[in-house]
């Protein structure tokens, strides 16, 4: 299997990243601007991007430490059976967030694609939490013209 792996440091508590990463208030900060159902173990977040997009189930969490989500819907079809995991190591001066998204079937264009996308997202969470200026969809960064 395949995974997208990135790591980022990000100058705030460990508390306000997983707040950030939990919450449908903290998760519009930097992903896309139309999120609900975020919540308890069990919960279905709903991610849309012009109306479309990804729902994940919430798998586990562990306060000021892990985030686990399992796709849970039909679109990205390539998404299918993949695993989201933010695992967050703080020390005095930051905290590191430790992303995956696991159980690709293919190494394709589309995951390339993801790939970079989640790193601009992930950057827009660092900015978020640490200028309260996140890039949330559908003011991201643009990575390609079409």
């Amino acid at each position: 299997m395949l995974a997208i792996n990135h790591r980022v440091g990000i100058e705030a508590s460990a508390e306000k990243v997983y707040a950030a990463l939990t919450t449908d208030a903290g998760l519009t900060l930097w992903w896309t601007n139309d999120i609900s159902g975020a919540g308890d173990v069990g919960s279905i977040i709903k991610f849309r991007f012009n109306g479309g997009g990804p729902d994940f189930a919430v798998t586990e969490l562990i306060p000021n430490k892990t985030v686990r989500w399992m796709h849970s819907g039909t679109t990205p079809e390539s998404w299918i059976g993949t695993e989201v995991l933010f695992q967050l190591q703080a020390d005095d001066k930051q905290t590191f967030v430790r992303f995956t998204h696991s159980n690709w079937q293919e190494n394709s264009d589309f995951m390339a694609h993801c790939s970079t996308k989640w790193a601009v997202f992930l950057l827009s969470l660092k900015d978020a939490l640490e200028t309260n200026q996140g890039r949330p969809f559908p003011n991201d960064m643009q990575i390609d013209h079409s």
